[in-house]
């Protein structure tokens, strides 16, 4: 018997295609293909691992491929990411910098400056002197340009160069104040950011109860809905507590969709505010429930007049333009500058040459005295006096309108705060309330009317004192603004 070549053993009711011969060439090709692909998914599948835990885009939190859990967020993590994202906190950060930058030229313009200059000179030559310069070179120069000193000049000279004016010493000093100026305006920046995060913060999280509320008054129509059924049908009710009740509970569904559309609308005005790439998995906390405790009214007229920015940098402003009217009388007294030069200035680039030491020294010391300038001087003069006049009554305003705000935001603060308890006795009254009219309705001693009217004030009760309590933490974020942190 002949031995044939080696097939694969076939099952009984397979297709005949899977039982031919398999050849060596193309296991031989398909397995390391195969295994390249299995080992080429890895880094795809860690790529999109890393992508899922980047998503929440905080950099001390870690999430694995699997879990997917929202970020948690305090109002304190809210107020950090804020002062990364928030275009209006950054540019009065970045005004900060340009400041500060212009002080510092401002302090080197009347600074002594040093550069070291290397340059040739070539002039054209005169030819060949006459037969008069043979007796005397006096009066007889070898070049063409007789202010160059030669037919080869090689300069190579460090020069020192200094320049005094009542302009120069007042520029600084006017750019010392607008560096106080715009500090005092990164801190308006900051504390304005923080009334902006914080009525987002809150927005959202007095959304997600009114939410909450929402949901509890669906379930509630509902059941009073069952209930006012469950009498018609034995006779207890008329037909038209039923269709009432079924209004109720379809206005209170329309509620429930607004209050979702709410809370959206909320979740994505706080996303705008924290997250560069427009993340919305993630979820606060919600602390209204420890409000911070308020000073008296003396403690926070203290740290108003201490720690306001805002009159800061009104007063920087007024210093500022008061430098400003110095700079512009500069302008009209003379000016000393002093330059002085180290170094070789020859005809040969040489320490010595002709037995003479090339390397020296000169100075030159200018004094400019202005005399006529058809009136710029005098017209800069007035423009810095007007613009001086101007930050003047700013500082004035601001000083009014600091403390009336200050008595304006320390009264809103005081008011919600002393509002807070009778609303929450309100919601818990109102609570009550439902609970005794429903049983009254259901033992027939009350109307449809008047459990409809409880369902509403529970509503209502509930929603007021979820706003009153973010109205008080919005109100102490206002008042902090002039204040700084109690």
């Amino acid at each position: 018997m002949t031995s044939g070549p080696a097939t694969l053993p076939m099952k009984k009711n397979t297709p005949s295609h899977f039982g031919t011969r398999v050849p060596l060439w193309l296991l031989v090709l398909v397995l390391p293909a195969i295994g390249w692909t299995s080992f080429a998914q890895l880094p795809a599948m860690s790529a999109q691992t890393a992508q899922t835990a980047a998503q929440n885009n905080d950099p001390g939190a870690t999430v694995g491929p699997t879990t997917g859990a929202p970020l948690t967020i305090t109002l304190q993590d809210a107020l950090r990411r804020a002062r990364l994202n928030d275009p209006q906190y950054r540019s009065a950060i970045t005004d900060l910098g340009l400041a500060r930058e212009d002080r510092v030229q401002a302090r080197a313009g009347f600074l002594p400056t040093v550069n070291y200059n290397n340059s040739f000179i070539y002039t054209q030559g005169t030819g060949p002197l006459p037969v008069t310069c043979a007796i005397s070179v006096l009066g007889c120069p070898t070049s063409r340009f007789i202010a160059n000193n030669g037919v080869h000049e090689y300069i190579s000279q460090a020069g020192a160069h200094e320049a005094l004016s009542l302009t120069n010493f007042s520029d600084y000093r006017r750019s010392s104040a607008a560096l106080l100026e715009a500090r005092a305006k990164a801190e308006i920046a900051t504390r304005g950011l923080v009334v902006t995060v914080t009525q987002a913060y809150y927005g959202l999280v007095v959304a997600q109860r009114k939410y909450a509320t929402t949901q509890r008054a669906v379930s509630e129509a509902a059941r009073f809905f069952d209930i006012s059924q469950k009498l018609e049908n034995g006779g207890e009710v008329a037909h038209a507590d039923v269709i009432k009740a079924k209004i109720q509970s379809q206005q209170r569904q329309r509620d429930l969709q607004e209050a979702e559309l709410d809370m959206e609308r909320s979740r994505l005005d706080l996303a705008v505010l924290l997250f560069p790439d427009f993340n919305q998995d993630f979820t606060v906390v919600d602390d209204l429930q420890t409000p911070e405790l308020l000073p008296t009214f003396a403690e926070v007229e203290a740290a108003g007049k201490k720690n306001n920015p805002e009159l800061r940098a009104a007063l920087a402003a007024f210093e500022a333009a008061n430098h400003q009217v110095t700079a512009a009388w500069g302008g009209l007294l003379p000016a000393l500058s002093v330059d002085y030069f180290y170094g070789i200035d020859s005809n040969q680039f040489a320490i010595r040459s002709d037995g003479l030491r090339n390397v020296g020294y000169s100075g030159v010391a200018t004094l400019q005295i202005p005399i006529f300038s058809w009136g710029s001087d005098r017209s800069k003069l007035k423009q810095a006096e007007l613009r001086r006049d101007q930050a003047h009554i700013e500082l004035t305003y601001t000083q009014r309108r600091i403390l009336a705000h200050m008595r304006e935001f320390y009264s809103e603060a005081d008011t919600a705060r002393s509002e807070m308890e009778s609303l929450a006795s309100s919601a818990e009254i109102a609570a009550e309330s439902l609970r005794l009219t429903t049983l009254r309705y259901q033992a027939g001693e009350s109307t449809v009317l008047e459990v409809v009217d409880a369902q509403n004030t529970v509503i209502q009760a509930r929603n007021a004192y979820d706003d009153g309590q973010s109205r008080y933490r919005i109100a102490v974020a206002n008042l902090q603004t002039l204040t700084g942190s109690f």
